[in-house]
């Protein structure tokens, strides 16, 4: 029941009659956020709140070089790409340069969904074939092809009859964690070739953000993607999340597996809030598709969207971020570990650079999940001002991706709330 004390209680209201009853908001109490700087939010009454959330807001919030670049690209021109522009053709150039030189054509979208969806159509196409292989708690996207495509949309999403999932083996040794996924996708290219459908792609999370995430060991996704080649399906690596330095030892969450993807996609973070992602694609497989459809974008690769994901690149460039998130991660997920002596419920600390998952388990010895204290987690932190949320089939893993500027000073205030809040939940 609404407090109609509540200052927020006529907001929630007049959402819930405008938006309806689809959307959903974080937190017990909601919060009213006005404004944002670097890694910290505002909310309506002036309280801030350290961000280890949002990676969209990637190289931090409000970030001066890309709004300055955004307003002096919209206060010039904005169109779209039927008109020859140089914008989009040097953040292409710039694009894939930090990519394997297999993938030598660029194409833009507005959301990590569009380019997952434009990555199924461009691979179906080139091989004939419909079948698509997910991990068992994906999320890939909201158009139809994808939410079909993105279990963790939860049980009123039907996988499509082409679809086909494949567990992640999360807890499982490091050294089985590679041959029993390699297993799995196997298992699932027989299931597609049973019921008469041949498989057209692998389609991953590089670092398995919704499973519960899961960088290492390095290379343990090279067997999977082999046995998908083999049929002659395609590998398409979705950096929507892991993507632009986050992981830290590497650009892109793929390369943690020395792998070179035959379609690569992007979003979420591209242009820091601004509307913009894409994908990489190895030319021989678009030649097909180019062939068989033409492709436009209304709004996908527009002047300001371009100068946006430019003026990124500069950051993340001049300030070293993909460094950073190396350095400040590691101390990060050396710290989580630490909680362990102090908590009973701490698990297993996952991830690479500024992605990181961290388990809440019934106790040290008995890694059954615990959802109830995740939730309880979650909210007693945004009580104290530090924002994150928790992913995982169980929701029971905390899920910490800070923007790139995170410095240790924050991870350190991260942890010490932790461990306030949990202390306090004993």
């Amino acid at each position: 029941m609404t407090d109609p004390t509540d200052p927020s209680a006529a907001l929630l209201a007049r959402r819930a009659r405008l938006l309806g009853p689809a959307y959903r908001l974080f937190y017990d109490e909601p919060l009213q956020l006005v404004r944002g700087e670097g890694v910290w939010l505002f909310d309506a009454a002036g309280r801030r709140y350290l961000d280890a959330y949002n990676n969209v807001a990637s190289v931090g919030h409000a970030q001066p070089q890309v709004v300055q670049a955004i307003a002096q690209q919209a206060a010039r021109l904005n169109t779209h790409t039927r008109y020859l522009h140089e914008g989009v053709l040097e953040y292409a150039e710039r694009l894939l340069a930090t990519l394997p030189p297999t993938l030598g054509h660029a194409m833009f979208t507005c959301t990590g969904s569009e380019a997952n969806d434009l990555a199924l159509r461009i691979a179906r196409s080139h091989t004939g074939a419909q079948g698509l292989i997910v991990t068992s708690w994906a999320y890939h996207g909201v158009t139809a092809a994808l939410a079909e495509a993105s279990p963790s949309l939860g049980p009123g999403m039907r996988l499509g009859d082409a679809v086909c999932t494949v567990t992640l083996p999360l807890r499982a040794p490091p050294d089985q964690i590679g041959p029993i996924f390699a297993a799995g996708v196997r298992e699932a290219i027989a299931t597609l070739r049973a019921r008469g459908v041949a498989t057209a792609a692998l389609l991953v999370d590089t670092v398995f953000s919704s499973d519960g995430v899961l960088a290492d060991p390095p290379g343990f996704l090279a067997d999977a993607v082999a046995a998908v080649r083999e049929t002659g399906g395609l590998f398409i690596a979705d950096e929507v999340q892991p993507g632009f330095g986050r992981t830290g030892d590497s650009f892109w969450g793929f390369a943690r597996h020395g792998l070179a993807p035959d379609i690569v996609t992007l979003g979420k973070p591209m242009g820091n809030g601004h509307p913009v992602a894409g994908l990489a694609v190895r030319p021989e497989v678009l030649t097909r598709f180019a062939e068989q459809c033409r492709y436009f974008n209304t709004f996908g690769g527009n002047p300001v969207a371009m100068a946006a994901a430019g003026a990124v690149l500069d950051v993340i460039e001049q300030q070293n971020l993909q460094a950073n998130a190396r350095n400040v991660g590691a101390h990060l997920r050396d710290s989580l570990r630490r909680l362990a002596t102090r908590h009973r419920h701490v698990g297993a600390v996952r991830g690479a650079g500024l992605f990181i998952g961290m388990d809440l388990v019934r106790d040290g010895d008995d890694p059954r999940p615990m959802p109830e204290l995740t939730a309880k987690v979650v909210n007693g932190l945004r009580q104290r001002g530090v924002l994150l949320s928790a992913t995982g089939p169980q929701v029971s893993t905390l899920k910490i991706r800070p923007p790139l500027v995170f410095e240790r000073a924050h991870a350190d205030l991260l942890v010490d709330t932790l461990d306030d809040v949990m202390t306090t939940l004993a």
